[in-house]
């Protein structure tokens, strides 16, 4: 919850009039509010449990290890890959999709994206011997 520094309240219980002052205001810094409705203040590290997050708090035998993901980070072949406007098109549009899974399907038909899914699971499932020869 984001409370104003000039009036207290909540900013998304602000009126318009309100917020359009507030937000055009130097001396409104709207800051993350660090006590619970009716409670007392949380600890840091509780107020970092709150944090909404975009991973997922439990494994799955998907879930790729963040060692892993730090190799795709630093891997130059898709460095190159991602060079590639369409390619970088194809990552938006799978990122924003409400229902990723169907646009995924339609991806993989592309040569383009197949040449992308195949670099990264070199890094996260790299082939063992026998799968090279």
């Amino acid at each position: 919850m984001q409370i104003c520094i000039v009036c207290r309240e909540p900013t998304d219980n602000c009126s318009l009039s309100c917020y359009k002052k507030h937000i055009i205001s130097t001396e409104c810094q709207a800051r993350t509010c660090k006590t619970p409705p009716g409670g007392e203040p949380l600890t840091e590290e509780q107020n970092e449990d709150n944090e909404p997050t975009i991973y997922t708090p439990f494994s799955t035998e998907d879930t790729v290890a963040p060692e892993k993901l730090q190799q795709l980070a630093h891997s130059e072949g898709l460095r190159n890959l991602l060079y590639n406007p369409h390619l970088r098109n194809f990552l938006r549009t799978i990122d924003v999709a409400p229902n990723a899974w169907k646009v995924m399907q339609a991806a993989m038909q592309e040569p383009l994206f197949i040449e992308f899914a195949d670099e990264c699971l070199k890094i996260v499932e790299p082939p063992s011997d026998d799968e090279k020869v």
